[in-house]
């Protein structure tokens, strides 16, 4: 019985979809009270980072962040594994290494067997597992939707934290995985996904973005964070915004899940693509030749467990491509984009 349930026809999002939009969250976010700074606090409120970064005084720093959300994939165990990785992905953005995880789980105990959420939490402690963490505890509510995620705790040098906001004008841009499982899992949750790229999209989402600690050791690495959400597009514009200048995107260079271009063509994507285009569509700048229908589908569409963003000083991506190859990450080997001084738009799309 528990085989034929579909985890994705219960909950109205699907992963990091379920994002409130830009605009509603910078609504949301606005604040009249003002709180006295802390001085080891490193990455707080102030930015748009990936996760909060508080100074120990030891030369290290602690990382705390934490991601939840609903159903993106009908299995429970492979939805649990999902979610723990996204979470996880902050503390590698920020070039950390995570060390314990609790989870969060809500569970519509009247809709739903138990025994999935089991299989949920399964999966979670297997990515846990993979990480080298524990998953140490955690709390639940009885909920109308199934929503799973982790808090998660790690831990950085100072002199290895990267940050999005510090890119400089002359970087290149890196990707480390394709983009489209936003179309993917919409694909799916209407029943038109090909039985050959389900695991494709599994795989990619429930692969932990572990190269983040070895970035963060690079010095030429001035940036990093994950594409989630916000889409490529929303997470370069915090790129951009953050550092005062403007990027250039290759578009024809962007990494491309198998199968995605054709879900496009039947007009097949997530609610949340358009949320996004409609907070940064007045930020990009298409230049000629670009596929812009295509590319309004493609860039802003909510990655779940995306890949690491990241930008690096043109003498250091050799070194970069190096790592790269001995994560077998090859085919992410090669620049998608540069960072440029500010002009009239964040991001020009050649």
């Amino acid at each position: 019985m528990n085989d034929s349930i579909k985890l994705t026809q219960y909950s109205h999002g699907a992963g990091c979809g379920c994002k409130i939009a830009p605009k509603v969250l910078d609504e949301i976010l606005k604040s009249s009270f003002a709180l006295p700074d802390n001085k080891n606090l490193l990455v707080g409120n102030h930015s748009k980072d990936d996760a909060a970064v508080y100074d120990l005084g030891n030369g290290t720093a602690l990382i705390s962040t934490t991601d939840f959300f609903m159903p993106i994939v009908d299995d429970a165990f492979d939805f649990g594994r999902i979610a723990a990785a996204n979470s996880i992905s902050d503390v590698y953005a920020m070039g950390g290494r995570p060390l314990m995880a609790i989870a969060i789980l809500g569970w519509p105990v009247e809709k739903l067997p138990v025994e999935l959420a089991q299989k949920l939490i399964e999966g979670g402690r297997t990515i846990c597992a993979e990480a080298g963490i524990p998953l140490a505890g955690g709390h639940s509510i009885d909920s109308q939707e199934p929503i799973f995620g982790l808090a998660v705790t790690g831990i950085v040098p100072i002199e290895n934290l990267k940050k999005n906001n510090t890119a400089q004008e002359g970087d290149l841009l890196f990707i480390t995985k394709p983009l489209g499982v936003g179309v993917l899992s919409t694909a799916q949750k209407r029943g038109l996904l090909k039985e050959e790229h389900l695991p494709l999209m599994i795989q990619q989402m429930a692969a932990l973005n572990i190269i983040g600690e070895e970035l963060g050791k690079i010095k030429g690495v001035t940036a990093m964070t994950d594409v989630t959400g916000f889409g490529l597009l929303g997470h370069l514009i915090e790129m951009t915004e953050g550092s005062g200048l403007s990027a250039e995107i290759y578009y024809d260079k962007l990494p491309i899940a198998a199968g995605v271009k054709e879900y496009i063509a039947q007009r097949i994507f997530p609610d949340a693509t358009t949320r996004n285009w409609n907070a940064y569509s007045d930020k990009v700048k298409f230049e000629k030749g670009v596929n812009v229908m295509e590319a309004f589908t493609l860039l802003p569409d909510p990655q779940t467990n995306g890949g690491l963003l990241f930008s690096v000083k043109k003498e250091e991506v050799d070194v970069v491509k190096k790592l790269l190859l001995e994560h077998k990450l090859e085919l992410f080997a090669e620049p998608v984009g540069e960072m440029i001084a500010e002009g009239e738009k964040r991001v020009f799309v050649k």
